[in-house]
């Protein structure tokens, strides 16, 4: 089966299924020597893990992560990088009623079409359960990308018709792990988790937005034609379950826009502070840190929209695999709004596509 390796020279496959023995990834083309902070890669999949909050799935996790090869006395090798995280509260007979029934808005019945055999317990492969191995992958990214002075951070910005009205840059996003939601503003946060407790209660879900920002990317990261850094960083967000939308830099509202005001104009260097490694800046960043498929050293920042979760605690009115009429019973352990939980899977795909760039780009001046 393809589409399970994501990247060009930083790449990751990742394996398993949801309510499978494990899940876990394989991370190929991570330089030699990096150090291996084997408590940072736990930290940031506690912050995907369910169970962490009463606004999110109550499956039970510890997504201990294990590591098989790639990596000896703390630091990295080389060679391919093995992460194994153990399911260890997988319910299979959950999914029982689901063997030949395909539940509204899921992959159930594509991946039926597709393969004509498919693990139904919670979806299979097609869950959400399998982002742990990415969000896993992606932390290495960070580690690697921390070294050259790149940061990734992202937060919730809307959940359902409840939006942060601020940009980025007027938040204070050291506040976004302060709370459930992950939410940098207090005073929006508290509203958005009432709603996802009232919209829990009532047996229904919510989707939303996830902002994401990168701090400290230097010029000259992406590709001039087919393989531009925005192409990739879109396609690495809408390969996440739940994405119906990506946008970057100014995104759909610059289309309202005249030249005149969406033209980001360079800036010119202070003469005193004139050096040789000076980069340029400009005004404003309606571009969103890529012109061209190219990053010009500005903050890149990008939006995610996510639907409502597709499982619904409530009856719902669906086929089988003979075109029969059932009623799909609610029933299971889900989120009633995933959006809190992508952050870091978000942060993870960026992480992925900025390292491998940042190699590509590397090896491109060599």
């Amino acid at each position: 089966m393809a589409g399970n390796t994501f990247g060009s020279i930083f790449r990751v496959t990742t394996f398993g299924e949801s309510h499978g023995t494990a899940i876990g990834c394989v991370l190929d083309g991570c330089p030699a020597g990096l150090h291996f902070d084997l408590d940072f890669i736990q930290h940031e999949l506690d912050r995907r893990r369910p169970g962490q909050s009463a606004i999110v799935s109550q499956r039970k996790e510890s997504d201990t992560v294990q590591v098989l090869s790639g990596v000896f006395e703390g630091k990295t090798t080389g060679t391919p990088i093995a992460l194994l995280i153990p399911n260890e509260d997988h319910r299979p007979a959950d999914y029982d009623h689901l063997a030949a029934a395909f539940r509204p808005s899921h992959a159930d019945y594509t991946w039926q079409a597709k393969f004509g055999h498919r693990d139904y317990r919670g979806g299979g492969r097609s869950s959400a359960r399998e982002t742990a191995a990415r969000v896993a992958a992606g932390a290495v990214a960070k580690l690697f990308l921390k070294e050259h002075g790149i940061e990734i951070a992202a937060y919730v910005s809307q959940i359902g018709h409840l939006s942060v009205t601020a940009p980025y840059s007027e938040l204070d996003l050291s506040k976004t792990e302060s709370n459930d939601v992950r939410c940098p503003d207090p005073v929006m946060a508290e509203k958005m988790i009432r709603l996802i407790r009232k919209v829990r209660k009532a047996g229904d879900t919510l989707g939303g937005i996830v902002t994401g920002v990168v701090r400290g990317c230097p010029p000259g990261l992406g590709e001039p034609v087919f393989d531009k850094l925005h192409a990739d960083l879109g396609k690495a967000m809408l390969g996440i379950n739940a994405v119906k939308g990506f946008e970057y830099g100014s995104g759909f509202a610059g289309a309202k826009m005249l030249g005149s005001e969406h033209n980001d104009l360079f800036l010119p260097f202070p003469a005193k502070l004139k050096t040789q490694n000076s980069k340029l800046k400009t005004g404003t960043n309606h571009s969103g840190g890529i012109q061209g498929g190219i990053s010009n050293g500005m903050d890149i920042y990008f939006r995610v929209a996510f639907k409502p979760v597709a499982t619904i605690m409530r009856d719902q009115d669906s086929v089988n695999a003979a075109g029969e009429a059932v009623v799909l019973k609610g029933k299971g352990r889900h989120d009633p709004c995933v959006v809190p939980r992508a952050v870091p899977i978000v942060e993870a795909m960026a992480a992925l596509v900025l390292a491998d760039h940042l190699l590509r780009a590397q090896i491109s001046r060599i």
